[in-house]
């Protein structure tokens, strides 16, 4: 086979890399057409809080987040815990929760006319503000913190026992051996870990916008739905990926070039649990008041609105249903059949051509999805007038945003099939489309399942972009939670919820069975 791509296959990985980058060279071209006063807006003494406003939204869910999941994560991983498989799949579960959900639950239970504020008051006891900030806080750091645990339980699991075992020889009390050694050993997950929350909570717009809390994402919503100065809102886009490119290399710095692997030969082995004795009913109670906050909470209020909502006739969902499971499931198919190309390209033509159009995939990702949705509009508005407010338009931002899923899943199953199937079907005659369409292709068949899959059910819950792209009338299961959690009508959005929630349960599940395969106990 020619080590050099086909002109086909060149030609479609050229056109994907052009699709992705559409958004972000349109806001460049946007903002540099600013006017002089909305440059001067953007340096105002508003926009400066606005901006201390979200960082400290950001690194106070981080510092709540890594609180919880350090504890949580130690005790399913290292401990006699009882039960240890059913509390780490039960602590992934709000995971399975979008946060404008998350938002929604707060303001259904504790908000006003919520399922529990009247209870509470007539018991004498305070009732938790949901409002501004400590809603935000709170939503946030239940929807993001098993991104933590995740990284911090598999950098536990992944962590030779030896070292541990050396530092207690040496004197070390456990407690002083755990923070001198365990601890330092588990930076890059704090570091992979955070920098996942941290950005989430950057890029999210449906629970700061529920519980109204002024966050950069809600501004420009605000924005733009009110026609004040669109301007305006893609110069605040703009600030926010720049401010998003300074997580990043942050999340580089904090990393560090230290090595966190054993110098020293021989194999690693599996940790015997440390025994809790008396400390059993704490780590018990701890893990159970999470689960309940995080779990318990958002499933009993969602069945309490919803059999409300049954009562009154108002539970049909059919219609959002069916929108949500037809844009999710086209923008799978077309995620899917983009990211082949620039798979293909990544992983049997390596170099850094090859590399650059891979990579472009991720630029729509890095953008946070009420940038990106902002920028298709002005894009359609300007451009292709065609297409707004289409649902190609809507399938465009699955596609840019959700791409990279599908070019790691392919690229994974590529890298698992050997190239002299390929180069086997090629000396037989076989042109380099017939090989991928009757070698490769049927090969990689688990690696492109696995690529949809994760593509629908991340678009089930895409907020931002169906609010701001999706055709007048098109309702989806997330914008119907939105559009009723804003107007007060909980009942009315219990119903949708629950659907979310059990399909976005499958992701969950998916995420659990590749840690057990990397970590089997």
């Amino acid at each position: 086979m020619s080590r050099r791509p086909s002109r086909p296959l060149l030609a479609a990985g050229l056109g994907v890399a052009a699709i992705t980058l559409l958004p972000a060279v349109y806001l460049l071209v946007r903002a540099a057409e600013a006017s002089s006063e909305s440059w001067a807006l953007l340096f105002r003494a508003r926009t400066i809080s606005l901006l201390g406003s979200t960082l400290g939204l950001a690194l106070a869910v981080t510092l709540c987040a890594a609180t919880l999941s350090l504890p949580l994560a130690w005790l399913t991983a290292r401990t006699d815990l009882p039960g240890r498989r059913v509390w780490t799949a039960l602590l992934c579960l709000p995971l399975a929760l979008p946060t404008f959900v998350s938002g929604y639950v707060l303001l259904a239970a504790f908000g006003t006319g919520g399922a529990l504020e009247a209870p509470l008051s007539r018991l004498g006891l305070p009732v938790p503000p949901v409002y501004g900030f400590p809603g935000a806080l709170l939503a946030l750091t239940l929807s993001t913190y098993p991104y933590l645990f995740l990284a911090l339980r598999a950098g536990l699991l992944a962590q030779d026992p030896a070292l541990l075992e050396s530092a207690q020889s040496l004197g070390l009390t456990p407690a002083r051996a755990f923070w001198r050694v365990t601890v330092p050993l588990l930076r890059p997950a704090f570091a992979s870990g955070s920098l996942l929350v941290g950005l989430y909570v950057l890029s999210d717009f449906g629970a700061v916008a529920l519980v109204q809390y002024d966050a950069f994402s809600r501004i420009i919503y605000m924005q733009y739905e009110g026609a004040y100065d669109r301007a305006y809102a893609a110069l605040l886009g703009l600030a926010l990926v720049t401010v998003t490119v300074l997580v990043l290399a942050l999340e580089v710095w904090a990393r560090g070039r230290a090595g966190y692997h054993r110098s020293a030969k021989g194999a690693s082995r599996a940790a015997l649990p440390v025994r809790l004795g008396r400390w059993r009913l704490p780590a018990l109670a701890l893990c159970g008041a999470v689960v309940a906050l995080g779990v318990g909470l958002p499933v009993g209020i969602l069945l309490y609105w919803a059999l409300r909502g049954l009562a009154d006739g108002e539970a049909v969902v059919l219609g959002p249903a069916v929108n949500s499971v037809l844009a999710s499931g086209l923008a799978a198919v077309l995620s899917v059949v983009a990211a082949l190309p620039l798979a293909v390209l990544g992983a049997r033509f390596p170099g850094r051509f090859a590399t650059a159009l891979e990579r472009s995939a991720y630029v729509g990702y890095a953008l946070p999805p009420i940038v990106l949705a902002l920028s298709l509009v002005f894009f359609g508005i300007n451009v292709a007038p065609f297409l707004y407010g289409t649902l190609a338009m809507l399938l465009l931002a699955y596609l840019v945003r959700f791409l990279p899923q599908a070019v790691g899943a392919l690229r994974t199953a590529l890298l698992q099939i050997s190239p002299h199937l390929s180069e086997v079907a090629a000396t037989l005659g076989h042109p380099p489309p017939s090989v991928l369409a009757r070698v490769t292709t049927p090969l990689m068949a688990p690696g492109l399942l696995a690529g949809a899959a994760l593509v629908f059910l991340t678009a089930m819950k895409e907020l931002p972009a169906t609010l701001l792209l999706a055709p007048i009338g098109f309702d989806t299961l997330a914008t119907r939670v939105w559009s009723a959690t804003a107007e007060g009508q909980f009942a009315l959005a219990a119903p949708p919820a629950l659907l979310l929630m059990a399909v976005s349960a499958l992701g969950v599940g998916l995420l659990l069975s590749q840690e057990e395969r990397a970590y089997p106990e």
